[in-house]
């Protein structure tokens, strides 16, 4: 049999790949975005008991509409708008698997899809598993800015959709009410769809506020809004978001979706609605991830390392320019072979693969991991 690949260009994920190399070599993970601390205890309590009470078998296709009210109360608490739960919030099996319905739902072959890179790297797959082709803008560090009359200039009758993701993956920063702003006014008066991946919402420091797309009605009319328990709730082994759009798109989302996963860990949703409904539980996580975050720079602001801003997140970017001129790809498997300590290249989220000799570090971990990965670190 002689098969061609739909991805040839895609193999085993960097995630896959350092976490192997990590584990090979005894190595600290600060690669792969998952915290080293458990979830919540009480969460884990209200999914054993939605077990024994029977809430096994399969869910609601859109999901269990008490999660769906209290998912709507929470948009409508945060952003100031309504999404009815009945016809515009979906629960899905994670953001990714969200984000892959969306752009299977939409994109047709010679479609173009606007993507801002660095960028999370489920997005390129789901464009071109749909026939449809990437078109890149690629931000440059420090500050990781977008200039917006280069999208402008990319807008054409090919483009379907723009995706963003703020606060970004890997990058750490955030748009401003101004690049929503921008944004919108690019958008208006034409038919490209907008996918808003928001799965670090909860994530965003030093006092900002988020920028949901749900908080510009120019935008909200268009978009997709991607959330994630998992980054929420530190469990992202039980793979559970949601999305909210307008009724009339989420229906062809929904043509998808049932087809997709039909629907989503039933137990789970349960322990979810009941849980969601102390806002604490997502209203405190700024504060938490904060500490860690400067926890963990304060422990090699003596190295060598320029150490870029994280806006959000729970990602630190480090730029290593001052050590080495070796590629990030090379940097990231010798500081994983020879100081014991794993990250991510950023190279592999950059069009063409873009060298600006950053390396990505999760400080979602317990403060003695980040203390042993600052003493590594402070030492090359």
């Amino acid at each position: 049999m002689h098969i061609k690949s739909k991805l040839p260009q895609t193999g085993t994920t960097i995630f896959t790949i350092m976490s192997a190399l990590a584990a090979e070599h005894n190595a600290i993970n600060l690669s792969q975005g998952f915290p080293d601390f458990e979830s919540s205890s009480e969460l884990i309590n209200l999914v054993t008991d939605a077990m024994k009470k029977g809430y096994n078998q399969y869910a609601p296709m859109p999901g269990v509409l008490r999660l769906r009210e209290v998912i709507s109360e929470k948009i409508a608490s945060l952003y100031g708008v309504n999404y009815h739960p009945e016809s515009e919030i979906t629960i899905t099996a994670g953001g990714t698997q969200a984000i892959f319905t969306i752009l299977s739902a939409f994109v047709k072959p010679g479609d173009e899809v606007i993507v801002f890179k660095p960028a999370y790297d489920c997005y390129e797959p789901a464009i071109q598993l749909n026939g449809g082709k990437a078109i890149s803008v690629q931000l440059r560090a420090p500050g990781f800015q977008v200039d917006w009359n280069e999208v402008r200039s990319l807008v054409n009758e090919r483009t379907k959709m723009v995706i963003i993701n703020t606060p970004n993956n890997p990058s750490g920063t955030v748009f401003s009410k101004d690049d929503m702003t921008q944004l919108a006014s690019i958008l208006e008066d034409t038919n490209i769809l907008l996918l808003s991946d928001e799965v670090y919402e909860h994530l965003i420091f030093d006092g900002a506020q988020h920028q949901s797309a749900a908080r510009f009605p120019a935008l909200a009319e268009r978009a997709f809004i991607v959330s994630s328990f998992g980054k929420t709730f530190h469990n992202t082994g039980w793979k559970m978001g949601y999305c909210a759009a307008p009724a009339e798109l989420m229906k062809f989302f929904r043509q998808v979706h049932q087809f997709n996963v039909f629907c989503v860990n039933h137990p789970v949703q349960i322990a979810l609605a009941a849980y969601l409904k102390n806002p604490d539980t997502y209203l405190t996580l700024p504060d938490f991830y904060q500490q860690k975050r400067d926890f963990f720079v304060k422990r090699i602001e003596t190295s060598r390392f320029k150490i870029l801003p994280c806006q959000g997140t729970y990602f630190q970017l480090l730029d290593y320019s001052a050590i080495t001129d070796e590629k990030d790809t090379d940097f990231a498997i010798r500081l994983t072979k020879e100081y014991k300590l794993a990250s991510i290249p950023v190279s592999v989220f950059n069009e063409n693969q873009l060298d600006q000799k950053l390396l990505r570090f999760c400080f979602a971990k317990k403060e003695e991991t980040l203390e042993k990965a600052g003493e590594i670190l402070s030492k090359i």
